[in-house]
């Protein structure tokens, strides 16, 4: 009974924050970039605090133009990492469909990708190219796919190719969900094969508070496109491996809670 009321509190909280995400699109053209970044990271820290997830941050994103490569675990990645750093996105293009969300991920700059079609990739690698030479950092999930969390997937390497040719640096981002409290690794927020949004939720309203642990690993500069990619893929293994939280020196270890 508890879980049920948790549930049907969280829906009706994340109606009213996709509600509020799209009035909030409404007045960005009012804003200069810090202040957009500003409302997005506000606006993904309040949809945390609804799924009753924490946030914890090790090391900080490259600072300048970055291609920032996730392992994918959930839909709640996304909100997850613009909760600390809001960032460009390569998605598919499924969610460009998705009612409300897709809107604000238009809004947000999202890249979308039909995974399926080559001529439409090698499209959204130039367009990430593009947005490495402007500056920006784009965050992409080159394992394609969600797993557990368990585990890094083989990754492609097609992606990569754009910051090749950008000369810019890839950063590998490792995400895992914990228990709050034990620290423990927890399937919950997990979004994977036949799971549904709903059934997401469902075991996230079951299960004890949650952590969503974001480290930003080593940057790694230059090479061919599948050397990157092994590169990236080792960083991300070890560091799942280990537990290990390593970033660049100069970044001094985050922890803040998004549940008070």
């Amino acid at each position: 009974m508890i879980a049920a009321a948790r549930l049907l509190a969280m829906l009706g909280a994340l109606l009213a924050l996709l509600a509020r995400g799209l009035l909030m699109l409404r007045g960005f053209d009012r804003l200069d970039d810090a202040q957009r970044q500003q409302a997005i990271a506000d606006w993904s820290r309040a949809l945390l605090r609804t799924c009753r997830v924490e946030l914890r941050v090790d090391g900080a994103p490259h600072n300048g133009a970055c291609m920032l490569a996730i392992n994918h675990v959930s839909w709640l990645d996304i909100v997850a990492l613009n909760a600390v750093a809001p960032t460009r996105f390569v998605a598919k293009a499924d969610i460009d469909r998705w009612p409300l969300v897709g809107a604000l991920a238009r809004g947000a700059g999202t890249l979308f990708i039909e995974r399926e079609r080559a001529r439409d990739a090698m499209r959204v690698m130039h367009g990430i190219a593009q947005a490495l030479r402007d500056g920006q950092r784009v965050s992409v999930f080159p394992e394609g796919t969600t797993s557990a969390g368990d585990r890094i997937l083989p990754l492609h390497a097609n992606l990569f190719q754009a910051a090749v040719s950008a000369c810019a640096p890839v950063q590998p981002v490792l995400l895992r969900y914990l228990d709050a409290a034990s620290g423990a690794p927890s399937g919950a927020p997990a979004y994977v094969g036949d799971d549904s949004l709903l059934l997401t939720l469902w075991r996230i309203a079951r299960a004890p508070r949650l952590c969503a642990s974001v480290s930003y690993l080593t940057p790694l500069h230059g090479g061919e496109r599948r050397a990157l990619a092994r590169a990236v893929q080792d960083s991300l293994q070890q560091a799942l491996a280990t537990g290990a939280t390593a970033a660049p020196a100069a970044a001094a270890e985050q922890a803040w809670s998004t549940a008070q």
